[in-house]
């Protein structure tokens, strides 16, 4: 700093107003008083009557320019000059300091820095002047003037000093990084010789994790933090503003607050400051154990990793391809990661030994892309590895590959593919087909579509299932697809169905009004030996799955038009006889119906594709390990297993398409249970608390005989005592109480009543309790063998307004149109089931609006189960959803809440 002279400034004897402004200007700016009086013990000697000051920075040229002004601030450029000359001040624009780049070796990426002064077109070099301090300057003509440094004085300072610097392209990019980064003027007012775009770019974080180089230093690995704007990078520590790239001439602004999060997620995962003084500041530290699963997380997310000298690549890139055999696909393809590339097969293999990495060509390794594997693992899983290093698939699982390629953007297939997916496609653009010639009745427009899409399904050879909802006529269109084969002369040979015992007499019933001129045989009774010989005199075949368990050994040698299956979720155990049967039937076309294709899980929808498309979903074991998740991804994977499905599955809802359908409208009815019956229910409530909750965990899996004893226990005794003990059905139960004064109203009304219950012994108790009232009623079970007469009875008999029917038997295939009301006695784990009780009197023939009521005893068990129904509801819904065991997996929390 210089000594500036201002000789007598403020002396006694002369008051000068100038002087007194100069010396409040001093004061008020806050100037350290160095030497007063003529003494000092720093710096020169003084002269007698000198005060001297060292000048702040920010106000150093303005307090220069006000005492030049005065025309008696001189400048001593040495100790022993007595009257050194007056310094002019400059009143031009403030001369800036540029630095002056120029590329000496372009081959060798070397360049040559020189600072300069500018003022407009005027350029000084940066050694000319004779005093250059921030904010002013003195030029040897005796001038002073404004300086403006830029805000980058101490990189000035140095170049005014080495005069010359030559920089490798990397030093200078790091050199202007740091320079800019500091500086309050843009690059293009301090760079001279490069033009540089200030942009914004997203960075990489990069990490290395290496052990600390002394041996003596801690256990905890070193790990150090850099990011990486497109080839440019920059260390953690300390913080910048920006990064330039002289290549790509441009200064990146980096984002301050990405690199922030950087650091807090490795703060997160363990990473913490270093002890270690002697590593450079900003290093990290983290515990080896914790090494493996940080760089895991880290890759995923897309940091580069390097962990003790091995690089960790994300997968970056998928590229499949889909070639066609003579009767299968071949899936080819390659995972990039980070242009190593790694056939997908060995990917896969890899995956499934379970292992997160895989070892590239270069020493590398690779993080298996887990997001990609969750989402379209299972379609690749469904294939089978060939020698080749390509994945086989069937031509039945041509769906599967469609919806791979479509989420996989880049994907290619050859030329006969294509047409295959073109196929695929045209179901999206099925056409409705009218009802053919000897057809009685009319197709409402949605079965129109029901039947062209049955219809497209036939062309290519594909197996489906008709899961619209019940009500909605499944049974109508089917019967329209065969009579149209009958009528085009297209059916070789009869088709055979499967249907439950109780829905025989409806097929029967409703071939017989729909399509008279099939020829329909019961194939469900005695004597089947000698009606197999006629089976070529008929057009369908009606036969149950019992009867098609015991004659498989001989059905199984028969060639059959169609095989359809009714209710198919009957072979929704793929292990159970009745599945094994029905793959058995040798049929040129195959077609399933349910309105509940999957009640409990997704291995539930393997044994019906099983039956349809032989291999489609691979075997049960991959398809079941990849289907039982329940995570965000999982569900991911089902969205695009639903894709491929779509095409072979046809669901309707009444909401959908049946808009002149009367209202059905559900509520849900508390009973209070009375002193009496509130007090066994406890009392029994209690028992069980006290014998199953003071199980452990291992004991209580050990116990799921007792559990459901329990909650069945508690569902009679919300019911009515009689349940439980014989002698007691005299006694009152809220439920009756509120059911059969709400009957009579009904019946008074001139209604008729649907009445459910799964026990058989509360429909009992209530039998007997309408006999008392006098009232009439039809009754059925699973005893019951004459159904349809009394099916028949209800339905068009005024005289009989009831019909008490227990939930299982009652679920399926009858229509009851001519019920309004429906009471449902007691709930049942399944909504599925309840709502098929429903739906015997809200389906197509009803013309009223139907009213459905749950009774619930409030406070019990059913109560809970309510609430644990809608997790069901939700799957019994959807044509793909998550697995829900329900019982099967009942935990110590789900019994705690359905016993507390």
């Amino acid at each position: 700093m210089p000594w500036w002279h201002a000789p007598a400034l403020g002396a006694p004897g002369r008051p000068d107003p100038e002087d007194r402004d100069l010396l409040i200007l001093l004061e008020t700016a806050q100037m350290a008083n160095l030497l007063s009086n003529g003494a000092s013990t720093n710096g020169p000697s003084a002269i007698a009557g000198t005060n001297r000051y060292v000048l702040r920075p920010e106000v150093q040229a303005g307090v220069v320019e006000r005492i030049c002004r005065t025309g008696r601030c001189r400048l001593r450029r040495t100790e022993d000059e007595v009257e050194p000359p007056a310094l002019r001040w400059d009143d031009g624009r403030p001369w800036r300091f540029v630095i002056e780049t120029r590329c000496a070796d372009p081959s060798a990426k070397r360049w040559t820095w020189r600072g300069a002064l500018r003022r407009g077109d005027d350029r000084m070099d940066l050694a000319e002047p004779m005093v250059l301090l921030p904010g002013v300057l003195v030029q040897g003509v005796g001038r002073a003037a404004r300086f403006d440094d830029g805000g980058v004085y101490l990189w000035m300072a140095r170049l005014r000093h080495e005069k010359e610097m030559s920089l490798a392209e990397t030093q200078q990019d790091s050199m202007l990084s740091r320079i800019l980064g500091e500086a309050r003027v843009p690059a293009d007012e301090l760079v001279d010789g490069l033009t540089l775009d200030e942009v914004d770019l997203p960075p990489q974080p990069r990490l290395v994790i290496r052990p600390p180089r002394q041996s003596w230093a801690s256990d905890n690995l070193i790990a150090e933090l850099e990011f990486d704007y497109e080839g440019a990078r920059v260390s953690s520590f300390p913080p910048g503003r920006v990064a330039v790239q002289t290549a790509q001439a441009r200064v990146i602004r980096r984002d301050v607050k990405a690199e922030q999060r950087a650091r807090e997620r490795l703060d997160e995962l363990g990473f913490r400051d270093a002890k270690d003084f002697r590593v450079d500041p900003g290093t990290l530290e983290l515990s080896p154990k914790k090494v493996p699963q940080a760089t895991k997380d880290l890759v995923q997310e897309d940091w580069w990793v390097e962990a003790e000298g091995i690089i960790y690549r994300p997968a970056s890139d998928f590229k499949l391809n889909v070639t066609t055999g003579i009767d299968w696909f071949e899936l080819g393809g390659q995972i990039d990661f980070g242009g190593q590339g790694v056939a997908l097969p060995e990917v896969l293999a890899a995956a499934r030994r379970g292992e997160t990495m895989i070892a590239l060509g270069d020493g590398s390794m690779g993080m298996l892309p887990e997001d990609w594997l969750k989402k379209y693992g299972l379609l690749v899983e469904l294939g089978n590895p060939d020698a080749n290093g390509t994945l086989r698939f069937d031509a039945s699982q041509a769906g599967l590959l469609d919806a791979l390629l479509a989420a996989q953007p880049g994907s290619t297939c050859d030329t006969s593919f294509h047409k295959v997916r073109t196929q695929l496609h045209a179901f999206e653009g099925v056409e409705p087909l009218d009802a053919p010639p000897g057809f009685q009745g009319e197709l409402r427009p949605y079965q129109r579509e029901g039947l062209g899409w049955l219809d497209y399904l036939r062309r290519f050879d594909f197996g489906g299932i008709l899961a619209d909802d019940m009500g909605l006529g499944k049974t109508i269109q089917v019967l329209a697809l065969l009579q149209r084969r009958r009528a085009r002369r297209q059916s070789k040979g009869p088709s055979l169905i499967a249907v439950p015992r109780s829905l025989v007499f409806n097929w029967k019933q409703e071939a017989a009004k729909f399509t008279p001129r099939l020829r329909v045989l019961d194939y469900a009774g005695t004597n089947r030996a000698a009606l197999r010989d006629t089976f070529s005199d008929y057009d369908l075949i009606i036969t149950t799955y019992g009867v098609l368990r015991s004659d498989i050994v001989e059905l199984s040698q028969i060639e059959f038009d169609y095989a359809i299956l009714d209710e198919a979720q009957a072979i929704k155990n793929a292990e159970s006889q009745s599945a094994k049967a029905v793959r058995l039937i040798k049929a040129r076309h195959r077609l399933a119906m349910s309105g509940t294709p999957i009640e409990n899980h997704l291995g539930e929808l393997w044994s019906i594709f099983e039956f349809l498309n032989p291999g489609m979903l691979g075997t049960a074991s991959v398809f079941k390990k990849a289907t039982t998740g329940s995570s965000t991804q999982d569900d991911e994977a089902r969205r695009v297993l639903s894709r491929a499905l779509r095409p072979f599955i046809l669901r309707r809802t009444k909401q959908q398409v049946v808009k002149d359908l009367p209202e059905k409208i559900e509520q849900t009815l508390y009973c209070d249970l009375e002193p009496p019956q509130r007090k066994l229910y406890e009392d029994l409530r209690a028992h069980y608390r006290s014998a199953l909750l003071r199980k452990d965990a291992d004991a209580l899996k050990g116990s799921k005989i007792e559990v459901l004893e329990a909650l069945l226990r508690l569902r009679q005794a919300a019911c009515h005592p009689g349940l439980l003990d014989p002698a007691r059905v005299g006694e009152a139960s809220a439920k009756l109480d509120m059911l059969l004064p709400q009957i009579a109203e009904v019946v008074e009304e001139g209604h008729k009543v649907l009445v459910f219950s799964q026990f058989t012994s509360f429909l009992a108790i209530v039998k007997s309790r309408l006999d008392e009232e006098g009232l009439v009623y039809e009754y059925l079970d699973g005893r019951t063998r004459n159904r349809e007469e009394r099916v028949a009875r209800f339905q068009n008999d005024p005289k009989v307004p009831i019909f008490l029917i227990s939930l299982k038997a009652g679920g399926l295939g009858l229509n009851l149109t001519a019920a309004e009301y429906v009471y449902l006695l007691d709930p049942w784990w399944n909504p599925a089931v309840e709502a098929q009780a429903i739906d015997r009197s809200h389906r197509i023939g009803q013309t009223e609006r139907v009213f459905a009521y749950r009774l619930i005893a409030r406070d019990t068990v059913e109560q809970k189960i309510l609430d644990l129904q809608q997790k069901k509801r939700d799957l019994a819904d959807a044509i793909l959803n998550a697995d829900n065991r329900m019982l099967r997996d009942l935990n110590r929390d789900d019994l705690e809440f359905l016993l507390s």
